[in-house]
């Protein structure tokens, strides 16, 4: 319970370009710092075509990433905050416009006016939908 807890401070910390908190929507759909494996066996086992949902990078600090199931494959965008507000990475150098809060970024995408490239994004990944003793605890496999 701590770690949700910890995740919504986190996001929340982020200077937004409005006074307003984040949104329900983003705080349903933002896991925190899980990494990549984990992810996609959410989306694999938990989502659906166009399901989707938000993380921190591992790789840079202070960055998100919105990773989208577009079967057979997650695909992971990064999310840059600054001072001017949130931008979608969709390849290296190319970002979309900015946003003033990372909702509006989100619904922008999801009403597919972001970006052709990006896959639909269709069904929101809600945290509080799943089993908590699956999502913060490590999977275990059985040889048979």
């Amino acid at each position: 319970m701590a770690r949700k807890a910890d995740s919504r401070a986190h996001l929340q910390g982020c200077t937004l370009t409005e006074p307003e908190s984040e949104s329900a929507l983003v705080l349903s759909i933002y896991y925190g710092n899980i990494g990549k494996g984990k992810t996609e066996r959410l989306l694999e086992r938990h989502g659906r075509e166009g399901s989707f949902l938000l993380r921190d990078s591992e790789s840079l600090q202070g960055v998100y990433c919105l990773c989208v199931r577009r079967t057979p494959y997650v695909h992971t965008y990064r999310i840059h905050h600054s001072s001017e507000g949130w931008t979608l990475q969709l390849s290296p150098g190319e970002m979309l416009q900015c946003f003033g809060t990372l909702e509006k970024l989100i619904e922008s995408c999801r009403a597919g006016v972001a970006a052709d490239s990006l896959p639909p994004l269709t069904h929101p990944l809600d945290k509080t939908q799943l089993r908590d003793e699956w999502l913060w605890s490590e999977t275990a496999y059985m040889e048979i």
